[in-house]
């Protein structure tokens, strides 16, 4: 008995008996083999903390109280809930577009319920002042209601003339509601801006709230990504711009201004966003999703363009796996060219793998990536997939002037991608995303022009260079891509 007198032999014990529990939570939970032994080295390397920090971010729970709202969600869209577009708008004629069009477009159906709307007008912005600036105007025109979802809200530049536009519309008695992330939006929230703003009449609500307790109860990495305005149902935009000014945002990260683009809709997709937003606000505030739509003007509109586009929302309790289903089958729908842009580029094994099936089928594959990320981590743990996907013939830009945030597919030159999401585990399965599937030959050649410009103010890297690269760089990457499911 001597062995257990000392101290360190019952930390040990305690530690292995720690190790031995959260191992078969870890293995029971089913989560992909890369994140289960993820998690599971970390436990072993970090005593007590490891485990904590699993506890508390390792898992897909949201709490019985949003489960609950989610559910309730479920059936009053299944209810119609009054944002549901008449079948007549979900009659799309496939024929206009390529054959793997109407694969996905029944892969929404399945994995989210989200069916394609026809004949919706999309106009892409990618300079963000004006993106800011048109926002503004809209809101100016508003009459009804306008809804807001934004991950990051900032102060300061042209941001403000979305807020002042808000404060305007309020004034005139327009329901006005904003729903900001409680971690991404923090320190706006801290700012005089909310509080005016809910002086004025606008309801200014924090999502995903975090806190020791509630950390015990829901995981608090989940966070609402999105990015939605709805002006009285007639006007939509998404895509990857914080309410912010990349002029002052982050500028003393090192990474150089946030390169953003943003689509404004209109047509019977404008429903579906809407739809999307308000619902955000029904789980975040119990208010019935039939008020919420009566009060945010949120109608059926007629087709008034040409795309066909289908709204799919992803996150923890509203779909499992169903975004990584509609990413992997866009990838496997491509012929001739591939082209993404993303900020962050840690890929799961299904991810990695379909992109070397594409290439090896002899699909053009281009990946534009930022040169400067705001996150270490993530940064070697992307460059550690580089050689892997150099290798069968892919091509990788590295973006110089300043972090490119567009995330963007564009697929054969007829199919797009465009919204929230990122090319990381965190965005495909713990995030609360959204991103549009547009079936337009249009749009998809506006954004593949800019796509375009993106890599001629890019470094291509060299294969041959990159695998001269010092060998601590790549022990260095490789080391950090153990946590990329964690990231």
């Amino acid at each position: 008995m001597e062995l257990f007198d000392h101290p360190l032999a019952y930390t040990t014990l305690a530690h292995a008996l720690i190790v031995f529990a959260a191992g078969i939570r870890v293995v029971t939970r089913r989560a992909a083999p890369g994140v289960a032994l993820a998690w599971l080295f970390l436990i072993v390397i970090l005593p007590f903390a490891g485990a904590i920090i699993y506890l508390l971010m390792g898992e897909r729970r949201i709490g019985a109280r949003r489960a609950r709202r989610i559910d309730a969600l479920r059936a009053a869209l299944g209810t119609h809930g009054g944002v549901v577009q008449p079948s007549s708008f979900t009659d799309v004629d496939w024929s206009r577009h390529p054959a793997a069009a109407e694969g996905l477009g029944r892969l929404g159906v399945a994995v989210n319920g989200s069916s394609t709307l026809r004949g919706s007008d999309i106009q892409l912005y990618s300079d963000t002042q004006q993106a800011l600036r048109a926002i503004a105007e809209d809101i100016d025109r508003a009459t009804t209601g306008v809804s807001m979802v934004f991950y990051i809200w900032n102060e300061g530049g042209s941001a403000d003339e979305v807020f002042a536009a808000l404060l305007r519309a309020a004034h005139r008695g327009v329901s006005c509601r904003v729903l900001v992330d409680a971690v991404g939006a923090r320190p706006w929230l801290r700012c005089r801006q909310p509080g005016q703003l809910r002086a004025a009449g606008v309801e200014v609500v924090s999502a995903l709230p975090v806190g020791p307790v509630r950390s015990f109860i829901a995981r608090a990495g989940q966070r609402l990504h999105r990015k939605i305005v709805v002006v009285d149902g007639d006007v939509a935009w998404t895509g990857s711009m914080n309410l912010v000014d990349p002029r002052i945002f982050k500028r003393s990260s090192g990474v150089g201004e946030w390169v953003d683009a943003m689509a404004r809709l209109r047509g019977p997709v404008v429903a579906a966003l809407g739809a999307t937003a308000l619902g955000d606000w029904m789980l975040e505030t119990g208010t019935p999703l039939d008020e919420l739509t009566r009060s945010a003007g949120l109608h059926d509109t007629p087709p008034l363009g040409k795309a066909d586009i289908q709204v799919v929302s992803s996150g923890p309790g509203q779909s499992e796996g169903g975004m990584l289903q509609m990413v992997l089958a866009l990838i496997a729908a491509a012929r001739e060219e591939l082209v993404i842009t993303t900020p962050y580029l840690v890929p799961d094994e299904s991810v990695l793998w379909a992109l070397r099936v594409a290439a090896g089928r002899g699909v053009r594959v281009k990946i534009v990536l930022p040169e400067r990320v705001d996150s270490l981590l993530t940064r070697h743990a992307s460059r550690s997939y580089f050689d892997e996907l150099m290798d069968v013939g892919m091509e990788i830009f590295l973006y110089r002037n300043g972090l490119l945030h567009t995330k963007s597919i564009v697929v054969d030159g007829a199919i797009s991608m465009f919204g929230t999401v990122n090319f990381d585990m965190r965005s495909l399965w713990l995030n609360y995303e959204v991103t549009l599937f547009v079936y337009d030959e249009t749009f998809a050649q506006i954004l593949r022009k800019l796509q375009s410009s993106y890599m001629t103010d890019s470094r291509r890297i060299d294969p041959a260079e990159w695998a001269d690269r010092p060998r601590s760089q790549q022990v260095l990457d490789d080391t950090f891509r153990l946590l990329g499911p964690l990231l």
